[in-house]
């Protein structure tokens, strides 16, 4: 078993999602600011990984930015997407190194909620064959349910993103009896997924605040960050923003380590 794959990793990796960089851009027209240069910039921050999520409409990362990350940007690639002929299509033409499907709905600012694995599992049976033989690793983006991980390790997908969204928002709200509900709730989840032999990925609205309770899970192999990291990166710059968090992750691990030994 290889335990970079399957193994429980002792610092989780960051991924940057420039999602929001591209937002930016969109708002006014033209090409400023350009998501490549985030994404450079992410990753002589320290970025693991870059995450850009196509959407059908477009309303961010379009397909010419899609080709020009992969093009230049020499860490792996994250490309969320709808599980959709045309965006399952897209991606085995491009050929990155993860894919996270995830939900998708028109009328949402942002994703809500997980993917629904338990009522379509033999499409996502389908999409995690079909992106796997595209030599591609897939993960699920879904909620801390039983059902939901289950079925996602029937689906064949051989890792699960966690919607952290819950928590997050409890932590903003400075709610922490929920707060610790969800960060429970979470824990409960990344325990089953491990225990189907699934690698855990989790991301959703983490802050620099609530980034750490996360990351000192033993379980998290990747955290996937965008908006609030993108936001820090206004008023710090994106290379020292990834290295906040960076730190935030790397104090977590150390404090997890500290605490088994």
């Amino acid at each position: 078993m290889n335990p970079l794959v399957f193994g429980v990793a002792s610092v989780p990796l960051l991924g940057v999602n420039i999602d929001h960089i591209a937002t930016l851009r969109n708002a006014r027209g033209g090409n400023h600011p350009d998501p490549l240069l985030a994404a450079r910039a992410a990753v002589a921050g320290g970025a693991d990984i870059i995450t850009f999520h196509l959407r059908e409409d477009r309303r961010h990362i379009r397909d010419a930015d899609v080709q020009r990350i992969k093009a230049d940007i020499g860490v792996a690639l994250n490309f969320e997407a709808a599980m959709t002929d045309e965006m399952l299509s897209l991606i085995e033409q491009v050929r990155p190194q993860s894919v996270c499907l995830v939900p998708e709905r028109r009328q949402e600012i942002t994703t809500e909620g997980g993917l629904d694995v338990t009522g379509q599992l033999n499409r996502v049976q389908g999409a995690c064959a079909r992106l796997t033989a595209a030599g591609c690793q897939v993960s699920l983006f879904v909620e801390a349910s039983q059902a939901q991980i289950e079925a996602s390790a029937r689906a064949g997908a051989p890792c699960v993103e966690l919607h952290t969204g819950a928590y997050a928002n409890a932590c903003e709200a400075g709610d922490a009896a929920l707060a610790q509900h969800e960060l429970e709730r979470l824990r409960q989840g990344m325990a089953a997924a491990r225990a189907l032999g699934l690698q855990v990925h989790a991301g959703h609205g983490l802050t620099l605040s609530s980034t750490g309770s996360i990351a000192a899970m033993p379980e998290i192999r990747e955290l996937h960050i965008g908006h609030a990291l993108v936001g820090h990166a206004v008023f710090v710059g994106m290379e020292q923003s990834v290295r906040d968090f960076k730190a935030v992750i790397m104090r977590a691990s150390l404090a997890r380590t500290a605490a088994a030994s």
